[in-house]
């Protein structure tokens, strides 16, 4: 498409703010919730990460689509965000594996993009007003700002409801029979967990968002992953009670954002809203036992309260974030239970946090080993046949 067309779309806050823009992608309306990103590449693995359903996400890197698009960065099924918005859209993309251009892309799932927005002026807006109800309008023409103003105000954001069973996947199994066998409850997982978990070599079953915890100790599991996912932890109910027995069980566990937040309000703690949220692939999180500094990916709008945490209970805040002291890790003192409110698989951003692939991993095969191994009566039983 050609850039020329003048900027008759608009992105519109429910606080009265209008930012004009140039429509890209599919031209409708949408509404959501209108949030911002400061990752400087990966702008395809942005649009297809589960966890920003229902969100009109803002660019702050003001060059996009200049690589187009691949099939092998997608990291679900198919795009999730409601809109997106962008300084600058570049629709001659220029990289060897680019396989089309991504307004293309977005008009074939029906996603709008606005380009030629005050990306800074938005952002600037968001960070001091908040996160906030929007509406996306490819063609304003004919409304008058009180009319996308009041449709704004009457948006649909995805903190109203339980948005996770609208991105969740189908079952499935993954690796070779007869290696460790980790259950992954689906609550909106992004490819490279899933990747990130099988190049360790283990056996991945994965199972939709709404499973309960008799189900998945069927599977007879020798350690459990909550993926991340969208919306409201608080709204989950159902899913908080799974995690509870599940983490309960002995298997070791690892929840990865919202998975953290379950775990969190499993274990008695509470969750609150961030004023604008930490999406991005810069930011730094420290370890409190090792005082370690990793740079991280970050996609979430809720966070843990530290004060709330049960350490009576043998919990303990594990890793905090550096620019605002918000917890980012939960450890148990006895029980095998690990959780990052960061992505460790990156995509987009930076993949510092493999290790704790690796450590989880590590505790999946200790229980594996110590299941396989046969207790003492049973082999002197044996002796004795």
């Amino acid at each position: 498409m050609s850039m020329k067309h003048s900027r008759i779309g608009a992105l519109v806050l429910e606080d009265g703010r209008i930012f004009p823009g140039t429509p890209f992608g599919a031209r409708r309306t949408v509404e959501g919730e209108a949030v911002f990103t400061t990752v400087m590449t990966g702008y395809q693995e942005v649009v297809t990460d589960p966890s920003f359903y229902g969100q009109i996400v803002c660019m702050t890197y003001p060059l996009i689509g200049n690589y187009g698009v691949a099939e092998e960065d997608d990291q679900s099924r198919r795009p999730w965000v409601a809109g997106l918005v962008v300084r600058e859209y570049c629709d001659q993309p220029s990289h060897w594996r680019s396989r089309g251009t991504l307004g293309d892309y977005l008009e074939r799932w029906g996603i709008p993009g606005l380009a030629r927005v005050d990306t800074r002026a938005l952002t600037r807006h968001l960070r001091v007003h908040g996160t906030m109800r929007a509406v996306l309008v490819s063609d304003r023409r004919g409304l008058s700002d009180d009319e996308l103003i009041a449709l704004a105000r009457r948006a649909w954001s995805p903190d109203r409801e339980d948005v996770v069973p609208a991105v969740r996947g189908e079952p499935a199994t993954f690796g070779p029979v007869g290696a460790p066998h980790i259950v992954l409850i689906d609550c909106g997982v992004k490819r490279n967990i899933l990747v990130s978990l099988l190049r360790r070599n283990v056996r991945l079953t994965v199972l939709p968002y709404g499973v309960d915890a008799a189900t998945v100790l069927v599977y007879d599991p020798d350690g459990v992953v909550v993926s991340p996912g969208p919306g409201d932890p608080t709204q989950a109910r159902e899913a908080i009670e799974t995690v509870r027995t599940l983490a309960a069980s002995g298997n070791p566990f690892f929840g990865i954002c919202l998975g953290h937040q379950l775990l969190a309000l499993a274990a008695g703690a509470k969750t609150t809203k961030l004023t604008f949220g930490h999406r991005g692939g810069n930011h730094p999180v420290k370890d409190l036992l090792t005082g370690q500094v990793r740079i991280t990916s970050q996609n979430h709008g809720y966070c843990v309260e530290a004060a709330s945490v049960p350490v009576e209970d043998g919990w303990q805040v594990w890793m905090v974030n550096v620019n605002d002291g918000t917890v980012e890790g939960l450890r148990h003192r006895s029980l095998p239970v690990l959780t990052v409110q960061f992505h460790p698989e990156g995509s987009p951003g930076p993949q510092d946090s493999q290790d704790l692939f690796d450590a989880f991993v590590e505790l999946v095969r200790q229980r594996w080993q110590a299941r396989r191994q046969p207790t003492r009566s049973a082999v002197l039983a044996g002796e004795e046949v």
